[in-house]
Formats: C-alpha cells, structure tokens, sequence
C-alpha cells in the first residue's frame, strides 16, 4: 500500500471516530439542555405565581410544579382541549391554541391563572409569563425570562422593581371592561393620581420598550377572555 492511501485511510478513520464521538456529545448534550429549559420554564411559572424562591433545589422546583400546578389547552373559543397536556402541543403548528396553568393550593382550589406572554421589543422578542389571581381580575405576577433589550434601559423589565408594580393591579373597568395594566412614561402616581389601579411606572429611556409591554398584556389577556369570562359566568351564576 502506497503511502498515500495509508494517509488517506487514516485521515477517513480519525474522522469517522470524530464524527461518532461529537454525534454521541450531541445527543447527551440536548437531553440535558431540553431538561434545562424545561426547569427555567417551570422556575418561572412559578415565580409568576409567587411561588419559586432562589434558593430552591431542582428537585424542589419539579415537585412543587407538579403538585401545585396544572396544565390546560383551550382554544381560541376558550374550550378546553381535554386530554391535552401543554408540554405535548407545538403552537407552531397549531398556532390557534392556547396554553393555560392553574395555580392550586394545597387544598387543590385554584388560586391563580398564569400564561405566557410575549411581543416584539425595541431589539428582540420578548417573553414572560403574566398571572392572574383566582378573582381574574386583580394580577398575581409577572415575570420576564428571555429578551434582548438594552442593560439599564429595556432590559430593566427582568428586575424586581419593574415586575413587582403589577402585583395587584387591576385588569378591567368598572364596567367589565378589559382595560388591562398599562407602563406609563414616568410615575403612573403623577399621571393617573385617581384611575393608578390600571398603571404602573416605566422606565426611563425605554419607551419603545414599554409599550411592548403594555401591548403584549393586553393583547393577551384578550385572546384568553373567552375562557375567563365563562368562568366568571359560572361564579356569578
């Protein structure tokens, strides 16, 4: 054999035994980022529910998401898809359902409501998680976990003191209405002294921002009012 082919057949069986080991890599690799990515979700289902703490191990977090949360699809007529989980829909493909988790205590009576949120920013895609309380119509929390937006400007949406402001807000009217909770430019305080249930404070130099913010909530408090309004005909009745 010339010595040619052995360098050619060398060459062919470092990268056949190259090519195995990053292909092995890969698929350990994506079972760990897809359970990671799980968990970030849960964290912060929870955290929009006010249930996760920072100091909770993993384990901790699943066993309090599966005991204390439950998952519903629905879809745009606010009917629930029974039998359906919402880990097992693509909304990609099926872009006209919605996801939906129930907050339970532990009495098994739901508390609270919480869904994903999201819309476009000034830089990126933006996305949280939006809860409301078991009364739908006083917010539980919010949370946003992944966006691009400027540091100390547009991404001041991800810090406690942003996210803290819409607990206990108000989302309809005197009326009934959906008016939804609103970022205003400035102090809400200054600028809606009499109507502050419905507003809450922006952040300065991130207008664009804001109004992300405030359009993606009510944007999608408005796609799941057909759900919630049959609920609040049930109380009522």
């Amino acid at each position: 054999m010339s010595e040619n082919l052995k360098v050619v057949r060398f060459a062919v069986i470092v990268c056949l035994i190259c090519s195995a080991l990053v292909s092995t890599a890969a698929l350990g690799l994506r079972e760990r980022q897809e359970a990671n990515l799980l968990l970030d979700i849960r964290k912060n289902i929870l955290k929009s529910v006010s249930l996760y703490q920072p100091e909770m191990a993993d384990t901790q977090v699943n066993s309090l998401f599966d005991n204390r949360m439950v998952g519903l699809v629905l879809d745009r007529d606010g009917n629930v898809q029974e039998g359906r989980q919402p880990q097992d829909v693509d909304l990609e493909k099926e872009p006209d359902l919605l996801l939906l988790y129930q907050c339970l205590d532990e009495s098994g009576n739901v508390v609270a409501y919480t869904f994903a949120i999201q819309g476009q920013g000034l830089w990126s895609t933006v996305y949280g998680y939006f809860a409301l309380a078991g009364d739908l119509d006083h917010v539980q929390g919010i949370t946003f976990y992944k966006h691009g937006e400027t540091p100390g400007l547009g991404g001041e949406i991800e810090k406690p003191w942003f996210q803290e402001q819409f607990a206990g807000k108000e989302i309809r009217n005197a009326e009934g209405e959906i008016v939804s909770v609103s970022v205003v430019k400035g102090s809400a305080a200054a600028q809606h002294p009499s109507d502050l249930e419905h507003y809450v404070d922006g952040i300065s130099g991130a207008t664009i921002t804001s109004r992300a913010v405030s359009k993606m909530i009510k944007d999608t408090l408005q796609a799941y009012e057909p759900y919630f309004g049959q609920l609040r005909q049930e109380v009522a009745s």
